[in-house]
């Protein structure tokens, strides 16, 4: 049965929830297998410290980030997402003091692999932009196959094979940019209403201010914030790759009345023609199939619609 859930994030403060955290310069490499493992399967998010990804960088996406979204409307729609089009990729907005409406505005576009990069949507002003989101993919993408790594062995098998069942070299990365201003009516709005995420997995940075929450124990949860952090989340396709081993987490973001948040998800989504589904070598005569196999885009069209998947 579906638990109730609160509807009404901005009526109280709410506990802060400290996620596991998972040091990565730990030199015990079982050690920190076990760690992402063990987070992934009762949590579905977790921070990662001592990632390798540089701080000065992450500074630097921060700040063109922030560049971009406080250019004129204009600048901005020069990137903005084309009218009728079916992808994701472009600008934008969706700032209304409606009851129920989201309070945000987005850059969405694919960063990986260089064949499904379209540039028409990555923006040439501030003029370090595209140069900083190039350096910052190949550190993402760095991270995020040492975790689909982790992942893979906790479920017995080789390194690779989430990122194989993902798509492997053919597997897409996703930058975000959101933007939640300060929205002077909080009570009507959410920043992102309540999901678990569609694709593999999200690598995630923030400006500091928080917002996102989860739900875990029937209730949910302010995620703490730690300022070298990085945040990652499982999302459906891992789930399902997993058989259901590694739990795709259910959250939200709530916008505040005085100040600006951002957050840079990165997106690690699977080829659109890959088939989703448990990875046969997990599949037994004790451990069957929960989840029946599907391409990744009729999966995410059968999502999107809110249509029976399995």
């Amino acid at each position: 049965m579906e638990v109730e859930r609160d509807q009404r994030p901005h009526t109280a403060s709410l506990m802060a929830e400290t996620i596991p955290v998972v040091d990565l310069s730990n030199l015990d490499e079982e050690q920190v297998s076990r760690a992402v493992v063990k987070a992934s399967e009762e949590w579905g998010i977790f921070h990662v410290v001592n990632h390798g990804i540089p701080m000065d960088l992450i500074g630097r996406l921060k700040e063109v980030g922030a560049q971009f979204f406080h250019l004129p409307e204009k600048e901005k729609n020069a990137v903005a997402k084309q009218a009728g089009s079916k992808d994701f990729e472009g600008y934008t907005t969706n700032l209304k003091y409606v009851k129920g409406e989201v309070w945000t505005e987005n850059l969405f576009h694919r960063i990986w692999p260089p064949s499904c990069i379209n540039l028409t949507y990555w923006p040439n002003n501030p003029p370090q932009y595209r140069e900083v989101i190039a350096e910052y993919t190949k550190e993402t993408k760095k991270l995020s196959e040492r975790v689909l790594g982790y992942l893979s062995e906790g479920l017995g098998l080789p390194r690779e094979a989430l990122l194989q069942g993902l798509g492997g070299e053919s597997t897409e990365y996703v930058m975000r940019i959101n933007n939640y201003p300060p929205d002077p009516k909080p009570e009507l709005t959410l920043g992102v209403p309540e999901h678990t995420d569609i694709i593999g997995i999200a690598i995630i940075v923030t400006n500091g201010v928080s917002g996102l929450q989860i739900f875990k124990d029937d209730r949910w949860f302010d995620v703490h914030y730690i300022p070298t952090a990085i945040t990652v989340n499982i999302g459906d396709q891992i789930l399902r790759l997993s058989n259901g081993k590694y739990k795709n987490v259910l959250h939200r973001a709530i916008v505040d009345k005085e100040k600006q948040r951002m957050s840079w998800p990165v997106f690690v989504d699977a080829n659109p023609d890959v088939v989703i589904g448990p990875l046969p070598e997990l599949i037994t005569e004790d451990s069957p199939a929960m989840f029946k196999p599907i391409t990744c885009k009729d999966f995410k069209y059968r999502r999107l619609l809110k249509l029976p998947v399995d």
